[in-house]
């Protein structure tokens, strides 16, 4: 018989009564407290019993639960000591689960996935993610080239917007390229405040990032490449070539270089960052490599 699922209002009320638990502001923490969510988030990852999940901030195991349903393996991240034994308690019925006590910004999550889930395994990262630390994770996962597939994140619906955001949109900026670099993005779900304890002050969403098989521009610094574009949304308001004169190191002096780059590029100078693609972005940075060689 299946376990009464942890997500419910009275269920969670029930376990943080009896751990005597209070949620901390610092953490983010705000726990799903309804079936039907986790139900969707766990599906839109396409899990099977094949597959592996990483979840970050687990909680009290709402979602945890679902994924050790759904999946053959799954690790999980939790920095709040308090919640150990509760997770130990509400997790006691699977045996496919390894919570991991550590911040997972600092830990080294390729030997832990080989660790927990052996050799050349892949998995899938599904998490309700803190609010306040969500876009250094998702840059973590695909900046440290992990063997994921992929990943399936509740997340604000402001920063979701951002990271699936296309070229001339007010939405679009430096960290939609940073993301949609490695993967497909798309918002799979909107998500309201009312199915969270506490409420958050804000919608939330699930985003899909699904990776490519090679990144969507080929550049010959990626490095470099991120530097460009970083730097051409420093000032929104400031057209492309304003923008790298004022970001780019000795940009003031090398304004000739940049425009002739711009040029080479098929940019014109008077462009905001906002309109170009990622393609147009790959060519300016190798365009502007030779100038601002990063050594």
């Amino acid at each position: 018989m299946q376990n009464k699922d942890i997500a419910t209002p009275i269920r969670t009320r029930e376990i943080l009564e009896k751990y005597g638990f209070s949620f901390k502001k610092s953490l983010g923490q705000n726990f799903l407290i309804d079936p039907n969510i986790l139900n969707n988030i766990v599906s839109h990852a396409g899990l099977t019993k094949n597959d592996n999940a990483i979840e970050v901030g687990p909680g009290i195991g709402a979602l945890t639960e679902h994924l050790a349903r759904a999946s053959k393996k799954v690790m999980a991240f939790e920095l709040d000591q308090r919640l150990l034994p509760i997770l130990a308690d509400t997790l006691s019925p699977y045996d496919n689960v390894r919570i991991i006590h550590q911040d997972i910004l600092e830990a080294d999550v390729k030997e832990m996935m080989k660790e927990t889930f052996g050799e050349g395994e892949e998995a899938m990262v599904v998490a309700n993610l803190p609010y306040y630390v969500t876009t250094p994770i998702i840059l973590k996962m695909l900046h440290d080239h992990l063997p994921i597939k992929g990943l399936v994140v509740m997340l604000q619906k402001e920063v979701a917007e951002r990271i699936a955001a296309k070229p001339g949109t007010k939405e679009y900026g430096s960290l939609s390229i940073a993301i949609q670099y490695f993967t497909n993005a798309e918002v799979v779900m909107i998500v309201p405040k009312t199915v969270f304890m506490p409420q958050p002050n804000v919608d939330s969403a699930v985003i899909r990032l699904l990776r490519r098989e090679k990144p969507a521009v080929e550049v010959e610094n990626e490095a470099f490449f991120f530097t460009v574009t970083r730097s051409s949304f420093a000032q929104r308001r400031k057209t492309i070539l304003n923008n790298l004169t004022s970001q780019l190191p000795e940009g003031k002096a090398k304004k000739e270089e940049i425009i002739a780059s711009l040029e080479q590029a098929g940019i014109e100078p008077t462009r905001r960052g906002e309109t170009l693609s990622l393609e147009e972005f790959g060519r300016l940075a190798d365009a502007l490599l030779p100038h601002f060689h990063q050594g």
